[in-house]
């Protein structure tokens, strides 16, 4: 499907969509090594080497939904990537995030909530579904949908 096709789809088949391209281009990073996941280990690339990231995650679900800690962490993110022109999404399915970049322990889900994919200085590496991530994301602030919300597809 090319992305023409995903763009004049109806809202709902266009979510399924966007959520199966994040899941592609997560799972392609994971591969090629280049995946971040936590919200501190995120926190730290961002500081360090803020040119590496090339697409962040945030995932809430309502068992996190009322920590005020991992909300005042978000808006640092989410402000963090505005001003560096960093695309970025939320995802309500924290467990199904996490069981894609390959975190499945129960006790670990809250490492998940934040994840980055970054591009190695070397050798960077091309994702098709990523560039269909940006371009959905800067699609959205077009729209003035800041943040927008994509359903990743359940397994």
């Amino acid at each position: 499907m090319t992305l023409e096709e995903v763009l004049v789809q109806k809202p709902a088949e266009r979510d399924l969509c966007m959520g199966q391209t994040l899941e592609d281009a997560l799972v392609s990073a994971r591969d090629n090594e280049s995946l971040t996941v936590g919200v501190y280990e995120c926190a730290k690339v961002m500081n360090l080497d803020p040119d590496s990231v090339s697409f962040c995650v945030l995932a809430v679900d309502e068992q996190f939904e009322c920590d005020i800690a991992l909300q005042i962490h978000f808006t640092l993110i989410q402000s963090f990537c505005f001003d560096n022109d960093i695309s970025i999404v939320r995802v309500g399915d924290a467990k199904r995030l996490s069981a894609i970049v390959g975190d499945d322990k129960a006790e670990q889900l809250e490492d998940a909530h934040c994840v980055l994919i970054t591009n190695p200085a070397e050798g960077s590496w091309e994702d098709p579904a990523l560039e269909k991530l940006h371009v959905f994301c800067e699609e959205s602030r077009g729209l003035n949908d800041w943040l927008p919300e994509i359903s990743l597809p359940g397994r």
